[in-house]
């Protein structure tokens, strides 16, 4: 083995500790119990009303589950009237509570069965999908290879890698390392498939960034710094909308993680998406709605 690659296999793993330790504290308590009815949401007897006649799936970021990602956003959601669905997606082998680091086509049939589930269980014709980071983007990939654009209405990406990233320019060091992508791409798929350039990447968005009959929105931040440059998250096709969240409210200093976890300005433009008919719009106002 060259001795750079000894370095590198610790070095992964520091950088994972450090990501993992920007989750909440009480991540690793509740990843170990699917959220419930009793959490609020994931209850399977919620039917949806005539107001919102669609389920609400969310899906979950790289290092991240079903429950710490949405601890904020799944309440806010259903105290509007919504029934909300979540599920853990991308799981490698002895390594729990932080997911979303398997092959992300796999990821993408993982939410297939999901979606399939959900609507089993309410009854609806079509989901609406809402997610965070590699959450945002994966679902592309069931839309447009697994058949979900019969099933899904709206895709609302919140900081999405929708095509990749090259983290401040740090994957362009790759190449001066000989075998690092290969070493990467091998212990976290999930991870090499978000890499600017990727063959998953270049799959996905290929012909095209959107598929018919689907109404996608993106909500990005100028402040991420996980996603970028930011601007690549946005997507081009007849039924998009982009928005830069700074352009709604100049004070918003979200991050990449706080415009998911916490962010009720970005939480209120994602319900303008889902219920388009009764929007309203969206300000600094809108953190405290």
């Amino acid at each position: 083995m060259l001795p750079w690659k000894r370095v590198l296999r610790p070095l992964t793993a520091l950088l994972l500790t450090a990501a993992v330790a920007t989750v909440p504290a009480t991540a690793a308590h509740a990843a170990d119990t699917a959220a419930t009815s009793s959490s609020g949401w994931n209850d399977y007897s919620c039917k949806p009303s005539a107001t919102h006649p669609r389920p609400v799936v969310l899906v979950h970021g790289t290092l991240a589950n079903s429950v710490d990602n949405w601890l904020a956003l799944a309440p806010y959601l259903e105290d509007r009237g919504y029934c909300v669905f979540s599920f853990d997606y991308g799981q490698l082998p002895n390594v729990p509570v932080f997911y979303g680091l398997g092959p992300i086509d796999k990821s993408a049939e993982q939410l297939s069965a999901y979606v399939d589930k959900v609507l089993a269980a309410t009854g609806a014709a079509k989901v609406d999908l809402v997610g965070h980071s590699q959450g945002g983007m994966m679902p592309r990939y069931y839309l447009k290879f697994l058949g979900g654009a019969a099933k899904v209405n709206a895709l609302v990406g919140i900081a999405p890698d929708n095509h990749g990233t090259d983290l401040d320019g740090f994957t362009r060091l790759l190449p001066y390392f000989p075998g690092a992508a290969d070493l990467i791409s091998a212990s976290t798929p999930g991870l090499a498939d978000q890499i600017v350039g990727s063959a998953f990447l270049t799959k996905l968005n290929a012909g095209g960034d959107t598929v018919p009959g689907v109404h996608y929105t993106v909500i990005a931040t100028k402040y991420d710094e996980v996603v970028t440059p930011y601007s690549s998250q946005f997507l081009s096709g007849s039924d998009v909308h982009n928005v830069l969240l700074q352009n709604l409210c100049a004070l918003d200093l979200s991050e990449h993680a706080l415009i998911g976890l916490t962010d009720r300005i970005a939480f209120h433009e994602a319900a303008n998406a889902l219920d388009p008919a009764h929007a309203s719009a969206t300000t600094c106002a809108s953190a405290l709605s």
